[in-house]
């Protein structure tokens, strides 16, 4: 399961643009926490330690208990949104998780057994489409990451969703199609795949 995570917080007297001027000249970021069918809180969180949890790399599939006014409320980030120049979090949006509730986040994947794999044992290469899956889960058993075993797969061989063993209680957000998360080439198909893209973007561009 993902880190859980401790944020303290305080509760916002006052809202507005100026009000949160005033609280981000003071090294603090407005945010909020709503859903769980309460009203929402306004509070405001230390800038330099949300910072730090952003910097884990993790802190979007991270449950986060935010302390305010003597309680602990359960919380998945959802949106943090910057200041375009100078790149300091200016809001944070958190959403309250209650009872079995389910969540949909995203949760980086992980290759393994790679020494394992025909095709790259002879040069091939993982071409990864995607490095994170959408997933539905429970709140209280969101995953870290998602390990996917590429024992005997060879160039040419193709991964789909309907592959990887997800956890109990876990399900993909996309259900409509078994999509594709990585493939194995040649060094050489990779190149000219690149060469290829790499063309059809100066094409767009003179166009």
């Amino acid at each position: 399961m993902s880190d859980v995570l401790n944020l303290p917080a305080e509760a916002r007297e006052r809202a507005g643009k100026g009000a949160s001027r005033a609280l981000r000249r003071t090294g603090r970021t407005p945010a909020v926490i709503y859903g769980g069918n309460e009203a929402p809180v306004q509070i405001h969180v230390e800038e330099k330690e949300l910072v730090k949890q952003l910097m884990t790399g993790h802190f979007f599939n991270s449950i986060v208990e935010i302390e305010v006014g003597g309680k602990t409320v359960r919380t998945l980030p959802k949106d943090v949104a910057f200041n375009p120049v100078s790149d300091r979090p200016i809001h944070a949006d958190f959403l309250r998780l209650s009872g079995d509730s389910k969540v949909t986040v995203q949760v980086p994947v992980v290759f393994v057994n790679e020494d394992a794999s025909p095709g790259l044992k002879k040069g091939g290469v993982l071409n990864i489409v995607r490095h994170e899956l959408e997933l539905v889960c429970p709140n209280e058993e969101i995953p870290a990451e998602i390990n996917i075993d590429v024992t005997g797969k060879d160039v040419g061989d193709s991964i789909h969703i309907s592959e990887v063993a997800l956890p109990k209680g876990v399900e993909s957000a996309i259900t409509d199609r078994d999509f594709t998360i990585a493939t194995l080439v040649a060094p050489s198909a990779l190149k000219k795949s690149e060469g290829e893209a790499a063309a059809s973007e100066e094409t767009a561009t003179e166009e």
